[in-house]
């Protein structure tokens, strides 16, 4: 049997319309649908009928399926001459591992395509109001991983060049090591007064901001709860998020909208 093809696709941030034309067509063709935690699970309903829907979804400490289950999985569905789209949250090159699984794909011979998508850095930003980008305030941007691979126990990041190199940095997955990333960032040379801003769920009808700085964002995220999937916003650019704040958000359990923590 002929081998089939595998597209490694970006969803999007989790608001459904931002999936690009091409992402979606993808779904809509698709023969197996090998799909992550973070996407829109509305994007489903548009499969074809029969389509198989795998979910291999990860969160810290719980892992639906680990990576190398998901490199195989995909080999094995497309050998059977499936068409298979690995429909992953934001971009599938931004922390999305699709660099490991199309090296795996290439290995064993199968096509692929890489279909980019809008990653949530740069959207969770814009949805709360802040550039990321700005004349005024940041000519450069840094999008980080907010934890090192846990098995190995790194830390890779050049810290001092986070601090003094970079006007807006970005920090996926970071919630976790908040008070660890503050520290670092201080310790190399950012002002304890930077702005700071934490996006939980951007881009969809669940996202809550909180705003603070370097010294008190520990304190104000630990007040709201705010969890995963977060994403860490350091830069002055968060300031503009009083002027053009647009969308919608959620309410803290205490009743209070988050503006007001």
């Amino acid at each position: 049997m002929n081998s089939g093809k595998v597209y490694l696709v970006g969803a999007g941030p989790g608001d459904e319309k931002l999936i690009t034309i091409y992402g979606m067509k993808c779904i809509q063709k698709a023969d197996v649908i090998v799909y992550d935690r973070l996407i829109n699970r509305n994007l489903l309903k548009h499969a074809k009928d029969g389509a198989e829907l795998i979910y291999c979804g990860k969160e810290p400490g719980n892992h639906a399926l680990i990576q190398e289950t998901i490199h195989a999985l995909l080999v094995k569905k497309a050998k059977q001459g499936n068409i298979v789209t690995r429909l992953k949250g934001g971009d599938p090159c931004v922390f999305g591992r699709a660099g490991e699984e199309a090296e795996v794909l290439a290995q064993h011979g199968i096509p692929f395509e890489i279909v980019p998508g809008v990653t949530a850095g740069i959207a969770a930003a814009a949805y709360a109001g802040i550039p990321v980008t700005h004349r005024d305030y940041a000519a450069s941007l840094t999008i980080v991983t907010g934890h090192g691979r846990r098995e190995k126990g790194e830390d890779r990041l050049h810290w001092e060049g986070l601090a003094k190199g970079s006007d807006t940095i970005a920090f996926y997955m970071g919630v976790g090591n908040l008070p660890y990333i503050c520290q670092q960032l201080i310790q190399y040379g950012k002002s304890s007064d930077t702005k700071v801003a934490v996006i939980e769920w951007g881009t969809t009808e669940r996202q809550r901001t909180v705003v603070g700085t370097l010294q008190d964002i520990e304190e104000k995220v630990k007040k709201a709860c705010l969890s995963h999937p977060s994403i860490i916003l350091v830069g002055e650019v968060v300031k503009l998020r009083e002027k053009i704040k647009w969308f919608p958000e959620a309410y803290c359990l205490e009743g209070e909208t988050v503006e007001s923590i």
